[in-house]
């Protein structure tokens, strides 16, 4: 089955692929363009679970210091005191 590509602005992406990875035709550049976005999406970790990495470390931390100053701490770091 061939692939036909209706979109001029698609057509041209597939076109430039094929030319960037030296595809035999257009119709290999957009399966190896498809096969590699598909691996791309599988491999993606959502936001929540980033997010939720994120707050574990954190976490292993330890508590907030409550004597912490930032306004001192950010002066000290410019050269400010």
């Amino acid at each position: 089955m061939s692939l036909y590509i209706r979109d001029g602005a698609v057509d041209e992406l597939a076109k430039q692929v094929q030319q960037a990875i030296n595809a035999p035709n257009k119709t290999e550049a957009v399966r190896r363009a498809l096969l590699n976005e598909l691996e791309r999406a599988r491999q993606a970790v959502p936001l929540k679970d980033r997010i939720k990495r994120l707050q574990n470390e954190v976490r292993a931390m330890g508590p907030d210091d409550p004597d912490f100053d930032m306004k001192k701490f950010a002066d000290e770091q410019w050269g400010n005191i």
